[in-house]
């Protein structure tokens, strides 16, 4: 199935989507607004593990140091 968004313009279309709900022949999903209002840190927060994260930082201060020592 596919998720679409769409913006409705005109009463009589939120009734015709209504209608087809009510059909169980469309899930209307609506969106919540307020999660679009995070931080994308607070978003990601916790979606790599503590191991991957160290290991991250020890790479980035492998580049940075080689990045430092060739200027």
């Amino acid at each position: 199935m596919d998720t679409l968004t769409i913006k409705v313009r005109d009463s009589k279309a939120l009734k015709l989507i209504q209608d087809l709900e009510s059909l169980d022949l469309i899930q209307v999903i609506h969106n919540d607004v307020q999660s679009s209002s995070k931080k994308l840190s607070e978003k990601l927060a916790g979606s790599i593990s503590n191991e991957d994260a160290d290991s991250m930082q020890e790479e980035l201060k492998k580049m940075r140091s080689e990045w430092e020592r060739n200027t």
